[in-house]
């Protein structure tokens, strides 16, 4: 933590040493998911949480995210969560409704166990676009999870030790 002109401000922390991390990840569009999946777990593991301290599950479709992730989050075990998947634009509205629905029942899940859950889910409009994103997504869902782990982390701690 520092100090910026007398306001506490708590530095971002990308230490993955000690978390445990959820991964659920989505089997429609499997190329991706897979894509996004090796980035994630790479730059988890480089930055520290060790490959024992990840858990991955997997769910059919982007709509079964949040499921997945509220079971995780209500086992108290994780530190965050990661939610890894590709919906591409079709031909219909669906892809509106998977988008927006998945997206609501990841923040919902989040909210209501105080858990970070970093958005790894594409939404593009074809394959290339999504291929070419999965890298770099990827890697920043594991930084995103390590970064909200780590605050929530010391937010409690600055609540544990605040006067009563």
């Amino acid at each position: 933590m520092s100090y910026y002109d007398n306001i506490l401000e708590i530095d971002s922390n990308l230490d993955g040493n000690g978390l445990c991390i959820g991964i659920v990840m989505s089997r429609f569009n499997i190329d991706v998911s897979e894509g996004l999946l090796g980035a994630c777990t790479a730059e988890l593991t480089r930055l520290g949480v060790q490959e024992a301290d990840i858990v991955l599950t997997t769910v059919p479709g982007a709509l079964e995210i949040p499921v997945a992730l509220q079971k995780l989050a209500e086992s108290d075990r994780f530190d965050a969560l990661i939610a890894l998947g590709a919906v591409i634009r079709g031909e219909t509205y669906h892809f509106e409704v998977v988008a927006n629905e998945s997206a609501r029942g990841l923040a919902a899940v989040g909210r209501e166990y105080n858990i970070p859950i970093a958005n790894g889910i594409l939404t593009t409009d074809d394959e290339d676009q999504a291929t070419a994103r999965m890298a770099e997504k990827g890697g920043e869902t594991a930084r995103v999870a390590i970064e909200m782990a780590n605050l929530v982390l010391t937010l409690d701690e600055m609540d544990q030790s605040a006067p009563t």
